[in-house]
């Protein structure tokens, strides 16, 4: 169980994701990680949902287990708290011993269906506070995750691998990430984009399309979340490339995307959205 909210009530606040790729000395560590899940963050102040959560090989979205790939998705009732974790020992930990390691510091804008039998709500100016407000032109997030009924699995993931791949080289997006719960049956997908029409393009075309189309018709999943999300701070390195988002710029100052994310916006997506394959 690593819900730390009571199950059925909506999730609300802001988002935090850690990508990890250990090095090899502390694959022993992350294996832990995962062993231990949720119990480690208990007394972590505004936590309201902690997964931890790992990949498929290279961090993609395959059958074959990464030994170093690691993702951790939580949920916050406020900002200055999510921000207070990313700053905190616990996110220190992870990035002392990976190779590579991305943070980041989210708003919900939309989100539909359910994770654990909790739905997602958007997050409220309540829990973003003054600082929410002024990264407002930063990229944006996608989170999916399904769970795949077991009996169609084997179906879903005839279709999920190309897909994947081809997100992974999707132009306009800058990061993308497989992760799991439990092998094969609960899958998950963070993906970073430029621009709305970047993602929308990806979505509706080759291998996305058909995986979409055959999730649709063959109802391969018994629950399922789409998130649209609002990058309010991030950090780190993945895949070779530097990220560099703060959440409260100096008056006058733009923070620094140049190197990664040149003209970045966060324009308000349709209703046209990507599947969780």
């Amino acid at each position: 169980m690593q819900a730390i909210s009571t199950p059925h009530d909506p999730l609300a606040g802001v988002v935090v994701v850690l990508l990890a790729d250990f090095m090899r000395q502390h694959q022993g560590w992350g294996w832990l990680r995962l062993v231990a899940g949720a119990t480690p963050y208990k007394d972590v102040p505004g936590l309201t949902m902690v997964k931890v959560m790992g990949s498929g090989h290279g961090g993609g979205f395959s059958l074959r287990p990464s030994a170093t790939h690691q993702g951790l998705i939580c949920t916050f009732s406020h900002l200055d708290l999510a921000l207070q974790f990313f700053d905190s020992p616990v996110v220190q930990a992870y990035r002392s011993r990976a190779r590579e390691c991305w943070t980041g510091v989210l708003s919900v804008q939309s989100a539909r269906g359910q994770w654990d039998k909790q739905a997602w709500q958007a997050s409220s100016v309540q829990a973003l506070g003054e600082q929410g407000e002024l990264n407002a032109k930063g990229p944006f997030a996608v989170l999916t995750r399904a769970s795949i009924v077991p009996t169609k699995a084997m179906a879903f993931w005839r279709y999920a691998p190309a897909a994947q791949a081809d997100l992974s080289q999707a132009p306009g997006c800058l990061l993308a990430m497989g992760l799991g719960e439990a092998p094969l049956v609960r899958q998950c997908t963070f993906s970073l984009w430029h621009d709305t029409q970047a993602m929308l393009q990806y979505a509706h075309q080759g291998a996305h399309q058909a995986a979409s189309a055959a999730a649709y018709k063959h109802q391969f999943f018994s629950e399922s979340l789409f998130v649209r999300m609002q990058v309010l701070q991030m950090a780190g390195v993945w895949q070779g490339k530097t990220f560099n988002l703060l959440a409260a710029p100096r008056s006058g100052e733009e923070q620094g995307l140049q190197p990664v994310l040149q003209g970045a916006s966060a324009q308000d997506v349709p209703g046209l959205e990507l599947s969780h394959v």
